[in-house]
């Protein structure tokens, strides 16, 4: 897999992680970056794993910037690329060629509270559960079909801080979780319908305390 990170690289270092101990049956064969700058990179140099950032600010438009980001994910020939805190919309014409093999993990049970500051969104709506999804990439945002989602109950008191630790903590084991299925070959996407072992899927897989999927 390529993985697309603008961060710190929390959840590329789970997957690292679990790649390392076995759990997962996988290869990153590249860490990409819109952000020089961003641990995200550093991590995946100590792991070994190729690592490249691109500025935008050296492109004319988000066109040009995916097609020259994208061209560079392509040559490591990934049969999946990982959004994983990832902050730049995609363009669509890079997302079309590549559809059914771009997911992202998104800090919200979707589709609720698209987009930024989730957890403060959460908090302002009152709702006493929260959590993040796992999601294929569209070019609607956030708008992809969901695949799996981890829920986090919202406490008395919270604060943007304390709800972001605790989604952050179920967010790491979701993405691997999900990675496992794919690397299983037991889902895709069909129609704009996901489909785990062959059959679609009527709502998104929840999981579970143990992490794994109910």
């Amino acid at each position: 897999m390529a993985i697309l990170a603008s961060g710190r690289g929390s959840n590329l270092q789970a997957v690292l992680d679990a790649i390392a101990t076995g759990t997962l049956d996988a290869t990153v064969a590249g860490v990409f970056s819109d952000r020089t700058g961003a641990p995200a990179l550093q991590r995946a140099r100590a792991a070994g794993v190729h690592a490249q950032a691109l500025s935008p600010r050296d492109y004319p438009s988000r066109a040009a910037f995916d097609q020259a980001l994208f061209a560079r994910v392509d040559a490591v020939a990934p049969d999946l690329i990982v959004c994983a805190g990832y902050m730049r919309l995609i363009d669509a014409a890079a997302l079309a060629s590549r559809a059914g093999r771009i997911i992202n993990i998104h800090p919200s049970l979707l589709p609720a509270f698209k987009g930024l500051h989730t957890h403060r969104q959460a908090l302002r709506a009152g709702v006493a559960e929260h959590g993040a999804s796992v999601h294929f990439v569209t070019p609607d945002l956030d708008g992809g079909p969901v695949i799996a989602q981890a829920r986090v109950p919202v406490e008395p008191g919270d604060t943007e801080t304390s709800l972001a630790a605790r989604v952050l903590a179920r967010e790491h084991p979701l993405l691997v979780a999900s990675l496992r299925l794919f690397a299983q070959a037991r889902v895709a996407l069909h129609e704009d319908r996901v489909h785990v072992d062959a059959r679609a899927l009527t709502a998104a897989l929840q999981l579970s305390c143990n992490d794994a999927f109910a």
